[in-house]
């Protein structure tokens, strides 16, 4: 009697499927504030296309009476970042969208150090 030997692929990460690290994005105005004039021109030109490339980001519009326009944008890991989108043109708030959309959601933690240079050496060493 032979046995039939099948061959299964295991699931791994970052192999199969790509989870977007960004689930959501929330857009707030002011409809009369001369600061949301960049923001208001960007809801009703570029969103819609943005959505529909993004269809696995919530996007959120909400208007807030007097408050300058803000980008919001909500992670997997729960964290959330937020960028001021105040007297921006619609091309800035491109820029600002995508940096959100690209995010992690993870804070950089690496701290760069120079390293320690010296012509004369010391008894103690470096340190």
């Amino acid at each position: 009697m032979s046995q039939k030997k099948t061959i299964i692929s295991l699931a791994k990460n970052g192999v199969g499927a790509f989870v977007f690290p960004c689930r959501k994005i929330e857009f707030t105005y002011c409809e009369r504030s001369g600061s949301s004039r960049g923001m208001i021109e960007y809801l009703k030109t570029r969103l819609i296309p943005f959505a529909e490339k993004n269809p696995q980001i919530e996007i959120v519009v909400t208007p807030r009476p007097s408050k300058h326009p803000f980008v919001r944008g909500l992670y997997l890991n729960g964290r959330e970042k937020g960028i001021s989108a105040r007297n921006k043109t619609p091309e800035e708030i491109v820029e600002t969208v995508n940096l959100i959309r690209d995010n992690t959601g993870f804070k950089n933690n690496k701290r760069f150090k120079k390293p320690v240079i010296s012509t004369t050496p010391s008894v103690r060493g470096i340190w």
